[in-house]
């Protein structure tokens, strides 16, 4: 009995990892779609020094308006990759856009914003990663809209896309400031 248990175990194993990659391979998944216990909860409060140096980007500083804010790093290349989009969105769409220096050096971050163009309004230093931490921030680039009261209504993993940005934040936006 133990000698056919021993020889049965392997195939079980096998066929649990099995079913559990057919199941993160089946075709109706969207792999950039990672679940955030946080949307529609309130945002996490946060308080950190402005990357100039001369004051605090803090949620409470925040409250009362639509925000977008973006977790971004001079090192990080898909940020690098959404920048363009950023900007636009600040300059064309007078986005309320909002930065988080996500575990990055402060002069690399002055450096990039230097060469790209900063399309932020005011950008937080997170250098221990803490407040990305709160967030459940997995890697940068990540973006949240939160409302008015203070809570994430979306959540955008990696590089911002123009269709992305079209059809869901925008909209979004514009709902999120007429209420």
């Amino acid at each position: 009995m133990l000698r056919k248990v021993a020889y049965l175990l392997p195939v079980l194993v096998f066929a649990a990892l099995a079913a559990y990659f057919a199941l993160g391979l089946r075709p109706d998944r969207d792999p950039h779609l990672l679940p955030s216990a946080l949307i529609d909860k309130p945002s996490p409060d946060f308080t950190l020094p402005e990357l100039n140096g001369d004051g605090k980007l803090s949620l409470a500083g925040l409250h009362g308006q639509v925000v977008v804010v973006n977790f971004f790093a001079s090192w990080c290349v898909p940020c690098r990759v959404e920048h363009p989009l950023l900007m636009r969105l600040a300059e064309q769409e007078h986005i309320a856009l909002y930065g988080i220096a996500y575990k990055d050096n402060v002069q690399d971050t002055r450096r990039i914003l230097t060469q790209l163009g900063d399309p932020y309004r005011s950008i937080g230093v997170d250098r221990d990663g803490r407040t990305g931490f709160d967030y459940g921030v997995y890697g940068v680039p990540e973006t949240y809209v939160i409302d008015k009261n203070g809570r994430i209504r979306k959540r955008f993993v990696g590089p911002l896309a123009a269709d992305a940005v079209n059809n869901e934040l925008l909209p979004l936006l514009q709902e999120l400031n007429k209420s």
